[in-house]
């Protein structure tokens, strides 16, 4: 009997393509085979490797919610061979996707709590996936609350969901852009995050933080969070930029005994404050 290679991608075809900011797009895929489409499965939170054939992989999370059925989407920005491969696509264009791999953030534990989504730029790809999913399952959770920031009002992504998210009476969004990327018309907050994130005063009692963002972000997040009482337990993250191969094969995301495509990429604070260090 033939062993099946783990290596072998789906193929995918795009049905959508969305310009999202500059040099970013997410694209819809749909399988070629119809009976892959039926037994695919994933939850929020979980990665794949998206292909351009002849040119190699790349790492996304799966941006759009399990709960939506009958594709997925990832969302990119291009900075590399192998993603201006991708940008190069057009609708009706085949790609690979191998996954879904890694665990997932715990939608049932969190049943009953706040949930508090920190988000900056390119990164709100993997929380997008979450986001909807709660909302999807609205009832299972008390207050909702985005906090989104980018360098400019041209670099937030997913604007025409933000504008959704803003009239939606059962999510609580807060946009900021950096200091002099705003615009005339701008109604957000003009600020980094992490200030931002102080001033809302957010309550740690019975809420779940879960950030994801630049290092820089995310570095000088953790204490406004820890601050404002937030438990290492309490704050969740996800590394999906550390991996390559998504099997434990490569190497590349081992740091002590993790692999953080099997054990991750989704961990706490508490997890991550057991690693080395320099991770």
């Amino acid at each position: 009997m033939t062993e099946k290679n783990i290596y072998l991608p789906y193929l995918m075809r795009i049905t959508k393509i969305t310009e999202e900011s500059p040099a970013v797009k997410t694209f819809r895929l749909e399988f070629v085979d119809e009976v892959a489409a039926q037994n695919f499965d994933f939850k929020t939170g979980q990665f794949g490797l998206y292909s351009a054939f002849g040119e190699g992989e790349s790492t996304f999370c799966i941006a759009s919610s399990p709960t939506r059925k009958g594709y997925i989407e990832c969302t990119f920005r291009e900075v590399g061979r192998v993603t201006a491969a991708l940008a190069d696509k057009e609708v009706g264009d085949i790609v690979g996707f191998r996954g879904p791999y890694g665990n997932v953030f715990p939608l049932e534990a969190w049943k009953g709590k706040n949930l508090v989504f920190i988000a900056g730029g390119i990164a709100l790809p993997p929380l997008r996936s979450v986001i909807w999913n709660c909302l999807d399952l609205r009832d299972w959770f008390k207050d909702i609350t985005v906090v989104y920031g980018a360098r400019s009002v041209a670099d937030l992504v997913y604007k025409h969901e933000l504008k959704e998210w803003t009239e939606r009476p059962d999510i609580k969004l807060v946009t900021t852009v950096d200091p002099g990327g705003e615009t005339p018309d701008w109604t957000g907050k003009v600020g980094f995050v992490p200030p931002v994130v102080e001033q809302l005063g957010l309550s740690a009692e019975n809420t779940v933080a879960i950030v994801c963002g630049p290092p820089i972000m995310i570095k000088l997040t953790l204490p406004v969070l820890e601050k404002l009482g937030f438990a290492p337990d309490q704050i969740y993250t996800t590394l999906e930029n550390r991996m390559k191969c998504g099997l434990g094969k490569c190497g590349r995301c081992n740091t002590g005994s993790s692999y953080v495509c099997k054990d991750g990429p989704v961990y706490t604070l508490a997890q991550l404050n057991e690693l080395p260090a320099e991770y």
